[in-house]
């Protein structure tokens, strides 16, 4: 077909303004952990969107924010290689914002580098008033010659065909880069792993610092006596100290078992398959500087 387009786009903003939530409505699917917590993405996750003329793949990076550990500089990293790769950005604010702060300003200077067709999302439109949203596309059209700037709220299905049309409309002809089947090139195994993180955050909420991560130890797919397929998934949670470990755990088990249970459901949802899930918590100190862990993360 001569009229197919395809390309990548990066969403990139500062943590917590909603670009995992914004990648999940335009996939369709659930591709990047969501939690209301900074730092959710330590890794550009790729979702896929196939339409009748095009294949977008979008890439979710880590938010920008000031690094303290190896992690965080690989983070940040990661986001700023994604956008000399893509072909469109989508920068993501907050309509809360009053002006253009710090972090923005940063992620601003990147894009001016990268040269790269830029759309600009203001998300959070529900929470300001309309002369508010007015005077910050006033304050980013001067600083960026954007192809189109969207106000959204990421939680409504109502703006994902206007910024699925927005985008198509700046792709260049191109191939499906993956089989239109697909909406994701993560593994089984990292969805796995990132389902788990993120009902941890949730249940979590602010008792435990963002210092977990999970790694899936074993995963192996089989028949049950009914003979339909079952996955036996074991993970290990990882924290940084005892009392993290002591929290994550609860009395008599709960905490855990609440996590286990709640992302098993997800996954057996998502990945259409009964799942035999299994979690162990162990504690492995300052592991946001362990050389051998943070690699995981880096932009493969």
């Amino acid at each position: 077909m001569e009229d197919f387009k395809s390309g990548f786009v990066t969403l990139v903003g500062r943590t917590n303004v909603g670009k995992s939530t914004l990648v999940n409505l335009l996939v369709g699917e659930k591709v990047a952990a969501i939690a209301n917590k900074v730092q959710t993405t330590r890794t550009a996750i790729r979702g896929i969107v196939n339409t009748q003329n095009s294949q977008i793949i979008f890439i979710d990076t880590p938010g920008i924010h000031k690094p303290k550990t190896k992690l965080n500089e690989t983070m940040i990293e990661t986001s700023f290689t994604s956008l000399k790769d893509s072909d469109i950005v989508l920068f993501l604010i907050e309509a809360t914002s009053e002006n253009i702060g710090k972090g923005d300003k940063i992620i601003l200077e990147k894009i001016k580098e990268a040269k790269r067709k830029t759309i600009l999302i203001i998300n959070k439109i529900d929470l300001i008033q309309k002369e508010k949203l007015l005077k910050l596309i006033e304050i980013y059209s001067e600083e960026y010659n954007f192809e189109a700037i969207i106000p959204i709220s990421a939680t409504e299905i109502k703006y994902r065909k206007v910024i699925l049309d927005e985008i198509e409309k700046n792709l260049k002809p191109g191939p499906a880069y993956y089989d239109i089947e697909e909406y994701t090139d993560q593994t089984l195994r990292q969805l796995a792993e990132e389902t788990i993180r993120e009902k941890a955050l949730m249940l979590l909420q602010d008792e435990v610092p963002h210092g977990i991560y999970v790694e899936v130890e074993k995963m192996k797919l089989r028949k049950n006596k009914e003979n339909h397929d079952i996955y036996d998934i074991e993970a290990i949670i990882y924290c940084l100290k005892n009392s993290h470990k002591g929290i994550i755990i609860g009395k008599n088990g709960e905490m855990l078992k609440k996590i286990g249970k709640m992302a098993r459901i997800d996954m057996e949802s998502n990945f259409d398959v009964k799942i035999n899930l299994k979690t162990w918590v162990k504690v492995k100190e300052d592991w946001q500087d362990n050389n051998s862990v943070v690699n995981q993360f880096k932009l493969k």
